[in-house]
């Protein structure tokens, strides 16, 4: 079993930056492949990205590609999402989600383990 915590949202005006992070439980964390979702009103989930569980291999939604990076410590059982250069389509729900084999997938659906979400507001 794994919980998942997430930290950092807020409010930030466009054009800033901003890190979220994901703190999880359990002695596993290392094993899992990490991915981050978001959900903006209206909307449906959507994938952001995601990383192996060596962090050796990465992925991003074409809509955040070279603005986000995904990136984790599994010493400090911990992944983190730096998104730069936000706009106020980023507003959303950003939640975190661990996948119980190694090798991400981009579909919420396959995703074992989610956590709660954090609130991501960008003002234009």
């Amino acid at each position: 079993q794994v919980q998942l915590v997430e930290s950092g949202g807020g409010l930030v005006q466009a054009g800033g930056s901003l890190r979220i992070s994901c703190a999880a439980s359990g002695r596993t964390f290392g094993a899992y492949a990490m991915g981050w979702f978001r959900q903006a009103p209206g909307k449906e989930r959507e994938f952001v990205a995601a990383i192996t569980w060596s962090g050796g291999y990465t992925a991003y939604a074409d809509s955040v590609k070279g603005r986000f990076t995904i990136s984790r410590d599994n010493a400090k059982n911990t992944m983190y999402l730096q998104m730069n250069t936000l706009n106020a389509e980023d507003t959303a729900v950003y939640y975190c989600a661990a996948d119980r084999r190694p090798i991400y997938s981009f579909k919420a659906s396959e995703y074992d383990y989610w956590g709660q979400g954090t609130q991501v507001t960008v003002s234009s």
